[in-house]
């Protein structure tokens, strides 16, 4: 199975611990309690009609979270809740002025049969943009091929997380792999043939049937398993109740999984004509993202809406959120690059991904192309550099 982004197929279920049975609950679209009254326009640099399409649709990779806060902290008031295609719909806003046109941001997982972001893209030509991870970036660039034009997030927030007390002597992944504890991860992913092939872990340590569930590891808390810096530690010490204490953890990245995750990206063959819009899009995303990490109010408002509207078995609370939110910033996780910018590629990283993963991902049978170079995956044509998070 190909690599996707953080929770792009069946195999990647909920950070909450529940595995995803979607259902559709309503069959049409439902207006918000918001109201949109008169928005006040945007400036003349931030006016998108005309340029980008009248609605800006947005493929999220899973369910509403905070890791996907920038974009919906672009969603304005007034927004209507489609709850059979679990999309919403609303004015495109920034620094709460309307751009001009609609933004629409639809839910991935269940809600595109848990089929990857990059093969929606080329199914559903009418997405302007889709969250893509630069492995899952790597695996579809034979067929559907995608190039990245803002980054979500500086680094991964997945991790290897134990129980320290059964654990006590494990700091790192690599402590991991001096055991012979079992490490259990979702089928497909890429990070674990990454880990054996730095010698972290053994081969024999991997267990793939990871469902979701925090059951296993509650009853076995001898064995190691996946998760997110953004929610487990929090689901698990504070709404497991069959838990109820902290557990402890490694980001995947701190190993050398450099991926930049759920980046967004347009079918590659598209750049050029998307290319007056993104060059006033992606400014505008920017400063989303910048007025996100600040205050994540707005977004995880509309976030807890859309989960109590959407009413998928996915479960995501408020909460949750706003440890996410937090989390996100005080690991870097949503940083600057090095040039005080937030939101753009280091190229050089790109590179070295690339050169690190493509044989990873050629031996677990995807084509990857032997021309493949990290400007296809990925490209700061549209970055403005003036704009980054503000810092202590």
């Amino acid at each position: 199975m190909p690599a996707f982004s953080r929770r792009a197929c069946v195999s990647y279920l909920s950070s909450a611990f529940i595995l995803v049975s979607i259902s559709a609950c309503g069959a049409g679209a439902q207006t918000s309690a918001g109201s949109a009254g008169k928005l006040q326009a945007a400036p003349s640099a931030e006016r998108l009609a005309g340029v980008c399409p009248k609605t800006v649709a947005v493929q999220i990779d899973w369910e509403p979270e905070a890791e996907h806060g920038p974009i919906y902290n672009l969603v304005g008031p007034g927004y209507t809740v489609d709850t059979a295609k679990k999309r919403v719909t609303g004015p495109l806003v920034i620094d709460g002025k309307d751009t001009g046109v609609q933004i629409e941001v639809r839910a991935g997982g269940g809600a595109i049969g848990f089929q990857s972001v990059s093969s929606q893209m080329y199914v559903d030509k009418s997405i302007t943009l889709g969250t893509v991870t630069t492995d899952g970036a790597i695996t579809a660039a034979g067929k559907q091929p995608v190039t990245a034009v803002a980054a979500l997030m500086k680094k991964s927030p997945q991790i290897l997380m134990w129980d320290p007390r059964t654990h006590p002597d494990w700091k790192t992944i690599a402590d991991i792999g001096k055991t012979d504890a079992k490490v259990v991860t979702i089928d497909g992913a890429t990070y674990p043939s990454l880990l054996v092939s730095k010698g972290l872990i053994k081969k024999s340590q991997l267990d793939s049937s990871y469902d979701g569930s925090p059951s296993r590891f509650v009853s076995d808390p001898s064995i190691a398993v996946q998760g997110f810096a953004t929610a487990e530690p929090y689901v698990y010490q504070h709404e497991v109740g069959a838990w109820g204490k902290p557990v402890k953890y490694q980001l995947l990245s701190d190993v050398g999984y450099s991926v930049y995750p759920q980046a967004l990206s347009v079918r590659s063959g598209e750049l050029t004509k998307l290319s007056p819009c993104l060059k006033k899009l992606v400014p505008i995303i920017q400063k989303s993202t910048a007025g996100f990490a600040t205050d994540p109010g707005h977004a995880l408002d509309v976030i807890d809406d859309l989960v109590s509207q959407y009413n998928t078995s996915w479960v995501y609370s408020k909460n949750t959120g706003t440890f996410a939110a937090r989390q996100m910033v005080k690991l870097g996780i949503l940083a600057n690059e090095a040039d005080g910018s937030v939101g753009g590629f280091d190229m050089a990283r790109v590179k070295s991904t690339l050169t690190t993963f493509k044989p990873l991902i050629t031996e677990s049978g995807a084509k990857v192309p032997a021309d493949l170079t990290a400007d296809r995956l990925a490209t700061n044509q549209f970055i403005d550099t003036s704009i980054g998070m503000k810092t202590s």
